[in-house]
């Protein structure tokens, strides 16, 4: 399965570009289908574009579902997303082998748009299917072309007539489980090739825009300008300090200049700011000091300074009484971590009993090229995530 999926949307950078609705996002939902093809299985896509698998009778409750995301961040690794994919149906493959006997319905998912590296809003398909995310809210989203989503899944040959929350089907699943690569290092450093994912920090994206005066970079003295570029930087170094002080994380990872000229002092600079946090109080005090410290740099620059909050995720605590019984299974020595990493496990987790598995990941980088996992660690995820299933099915 690696070999087939691989080369699909892969960058010159070796990382890969699988944006939501693009020829690499449907190249690797080929590959999904195929995949359920090949086994037998019953494959379907619902309203929101999310992918299914299905054994057993797709109709019936209490269904147990497996399965992760194939899309990427731009020049992201291998791993994140798709490493769950395969993991569940060689897992589906390790439990025919045994003769496992389901007296469940059993799914495979491919949750589409997970990373919002192009709409901009992270967990469609999920949000979608849980009604965090309206069918109007959905119909807003523009990618930077000004493409509507409506429109990008008519391109790729899906109808989005039926976009929105998906109650009946959500409430046929009995439980979730999404294996994924590690981020971060916790792992790496330890004897143990897995753990049992605790919670998820609460997390958010805020729009900054900084609106200054467009001018000239070679006859505009210093002290005349209002350049939102500078506004700008000061803020991105607040926020680093001011999340280190905080024990939390702040990112500007992204960002737009207008008119985006070399010779020209810019009119307007728009940062995204990523932000997580243990938990939701740190989270909104550690985003107002950081607007407060661009509002107050801002008025020494001329600069002003508009913030949106372009989406927001509370803290995740993942079902007790599943994470307890993974663990159990697993062995009472597995480490059970926290992560800052949203996924589509943490948006069902309102609406259904959801656990996670992490693969151990030895570089710790995620998002990039560099992210990796060794064949054995791989190996012993999918071997857990079956184990775990079997106890399910």
């Amino acid at each position: 399965m690696w070999k087939e999926l691989l080369p699909l949307g892969r960058a010159e950078s070796g990382g890969y570009r699988r944006f939501a609705w693009t020829g690499p996002d449907q190249e690797c939902r080929q590959w999904f289908r195929a995949q359920a093809a090949s086994r037998g299985l019953a494959y379907e896509v619902d309203g929101n574009g999310n992918q299914w698998a299905w054994f057993g009778d797709k109709s019936a409750e209490n269904a147990v579902v497996t399965g992760s995301h194939l899309d990427s961040v731009p020049d992201g690794g291998a791993f994140d997303g798709p490493l769950g994919v395969l993991s569940a149906f060689a897992a589906y493959d390790e439990l025919h082998s045994r003769g496992t006997a389901f007296t469940r319905p059993f799914a495979i998912v491919n949750f589409c748009d997970e990373e919002g590296a192009r709409f901009g809003l992270s967990c469609v398909g999920s949000r979608l299917m849980t009604g965090s995310l309206t069918a109007e809210g959905a119909h807003a989203l523009r990618d930077a072309d000004g493409t509507t989503l409506p429109r990008a899944m008519e391109a790729a040959g899906h109808d989005p007539a039926a976009l929105g929350p998906d109650p009946e089907r959500l409430a046929r699943i009995g439980a979730f489980v999404e294996l994924h690569i590690e981020q971060g290092r916790a792992l790496a450093e330890t004897d143990h090739p897995l753990a049992v994912a605790s919670a998820i920090w609460p997390h958010g994206r805020w729009r900054f825009d900084f609106h200054g005066e467009a001018n000239h970079a070679g006859t505009t003295r210093l002290e005349d300008r209002r350049d939102p570029m500078l506004t700008y930087a000061n803020t991105v170094l607040a926020a680093r300090k001011k999340a280190r002080l905080a024990g939390a994380l702040a990112t500007f990872g992204k960002v737009a200049v207008e008119p985006n000229g070399v010779n020209a002092v810019p009119s307007l600079v728009r940062g995204w700011l990523d932000s997580r946090a243990p938990d939701e109080g740190t989270l909104a005090s550690l985003v107002a000091e950081i607007e407060r410290a661009a509002g107050e740099r801002g008025g020494r620059d001329g600069v002003d300074v508009r913030v949106t909050r372009e989406s927001a995720t509370p803290l995740v605590e993942f079902d007790h009484a599943l994470r307890d019984r993974m663990a159990a299974l697993l062995g009472k020595d597995i480490p059970v971590l926290p992560t800052g990493a949203g996924h589509d496990a943490g948006i069902l987790s309102a609406s259904v009993p959801t656990a996670m598995l992490y693969v151990r990941n030895p570089t710790g980088v995620s998002h990039a090229p560099a992210e990796s996992a060794e064949e054995d660690d791989c190996a012993a995820g999918v071997t857990a995530l079956a184990d775990v299933l079997e106890g399910l099915v």
